[in-house]
């Protein structure tokens, strides 16, 4: 049996408890990497702490479509490995901030999707669980912002007891049918 069948058999208070346990152990694990980082749904923010005083020249960085190493040269890359998804090299940067803090920016190649860790052999955060900042609609492409407006006027629309987007057109379609055929009886029929 899988964990999900599982977790849908707990009760609200066990699966509250079970979140919070979860989200402890990955806090943990996140606090023990040697670095922090941050994603929105086009890119990810990694923050390495350096030696304090260290320069720009100083650094090994290596930025590539599937790696990324971020070190002092002559030593142990702090961070290295292979990226969980690809980026898009030409758009991603870094930056070393107070002489203590090497800042890189990753632009995801696929910008629809959450990482669930930065490097493959680093632990992994629960993607199901992440809650996106608001957006505001206009931010949106012409296809999402209409699926989202429709799914916004179908929830008022359930809330206030009325039918959906896709009933009414299923409504008007019949109502059509039923001018077109008015030899046949349409008392019985009924919208499923």
């Amino acid at each position: 049996m899988s964990s999900n069948d599982d977790y849908d058999k707990l009760s609200p208070e066990e699966r509250e408890a079970r979140d919070k346990a979860d989200r402890a152990r990955e806090a943990a694990e996140q606090a023990a990497l040697p670095y922090k980082w941050t994603q929105q749904l086009g890119d990810v923010d990694v923050t390495v702490s350096v030696p304090k005083g260290t320069r720009g020249r100083d650094l090994n960085v290596v930025i590539q479509k599937k790696k990324l190493s971020v070190g002092l040269k002559g030593k142990e890359p702090i961070m290295a490995g292979e990226l969980c998804k690809e980026i898009k090299v030409d758009d991603s940067t870094w930056t070393l901030e107070d002489q203590e803090t090497v800042l890189v920016h990753l632009e995801k190649l696929n910008q629809q999707q959450w990482w669930e860790n930065v490097l493959t052999h680093h632990p992994k955060i629960d993607t199901t669980k992440i809650q996106p900042e608001n957006s505001k609609l206009s931010d949106l492409d012409g296809e999402t912002r209409a699926m989202v407006e429709k799914m916004m006027f179908d929830n008022q629309q359930k809330q206030m007891g009325k039918p959906t987007s896709d009933e009414l057109k299923k409504a008007e379609a019949l109502k059509k049918f039923q001018a077109a055929h008015p030899e046949l009886d349409f008392s019985q029929a009924k919208i499923s």
